[in-house]
């Protein structure tokens, strides 16, 4: 299984994944630079300076590690997705799924073209973080773990997506109607201990709320959420959700006519 050839065909996918985005670099890496910078300017320096302090630190050092966390999610998700999705479509998957290459290679060839352009535009997001707040790390072990994790896990979810969409509209259905208001109430911006009792214990079942906060420890070493459950929380999503994703693709689910 894990001869040459087969490492050969999921470096192939892999290189295939990212020549792709970076050719249209200007679409794929640029677009969120520009759109954190503006949350930056107006939810960190100019509602920021009105708030004070968060949790101790600034706002706008408070909101950093949840900004950067918005961009890695919504690039690996959508880089997969559209990737995968497309694949589907032009019918180069079935072609994949039938011939010598392992469905492991196939799945990881995809899921890691989307876990580099999350990580990449991590970093990018990071440096512009950086002309507007001092970036110091906490925990860099666990800063590396959660970002690898949680770009992995919305790349696979990606893929997901892409098994089940029938047409280019279905590719935006979860990313409008359940991965943006996850997102924007995973404690990006708030600290949870603001809400009431009831709506602290609703916000512990939105999984975004884990990697944001395992996230922000890495950064600067508290979080709203145990950080030993917050990252065996992760480990079992990706995993289940690997699982999925596996078993959908090697019985060829949504795929083969």
């Amino acid at each position: 299984m894990f001869n040459r050839q087969a490492l050969v065909a999921l470096q192939s996918i892999m290189v295939k994944e990212v020549s792709r985005y970076f050719r249209i670099w200007v679409q794929t890496l640029l677009p969120p630079a520009i759109t954190m910078s503006l949350y930056f300017v107006i939810f960190g320096q100019l509602i920021g300076s009105r708030i004070g302090e968060m949790g101790g630190v600034s706002y706008i050092e408070y909101i950093t590690p949840g900004i950067i966390m918005m961009s890695v999610i919504t690039n690996s998700y959508s880089n997969v997705v559209s990737s995968f999705f497309s694949a589907k479509f032009q019918r180069s998957i079935e072609e994949m799924l039938v011939s010598p290459v392992p469905t492991l290679f196939i799945l990881l060839g995809f899921i890691f073209g989307g876990v580099s352009r999350g990580l990449i535009t991590g970093v990018i997001v990071t440096i512009v973080a950086s002309q507007f707040v001092d970036i110091n790390i906490s925990n860099w072990a666990v800063l590396f773990f959660v970002v690898f994790m949680t770009s992995m896990l919305f790349a696979t979810g990606g893929l997901v997506n892409a098994i089940f969409a029938k047409k280019f509209d279905d590719i935006s259905i979860v990313p409008t109607f359940i991965l943006t208001p996850l997102t924007y109430l995973g404690g990006v911006f708030y600290s949870i201990k603001l809400l009431p009792e009831f709506w602290q214990n609703i916000s512990l079942f939105n999984p975004i709320l884990y990697m944001v906060n395992a996230f922000r420890y890495g950064f600067l070493g508290f979080s709203d959420i145990n950080i030993n459950h917050a990252l065996i929380l992760i480990t079992l999503f990706i995993v289940s959700l690997f699982s999925l994703a596996y078993y959908l693709l090697q019985k060829g689910i949504g795929i083969r006519s």
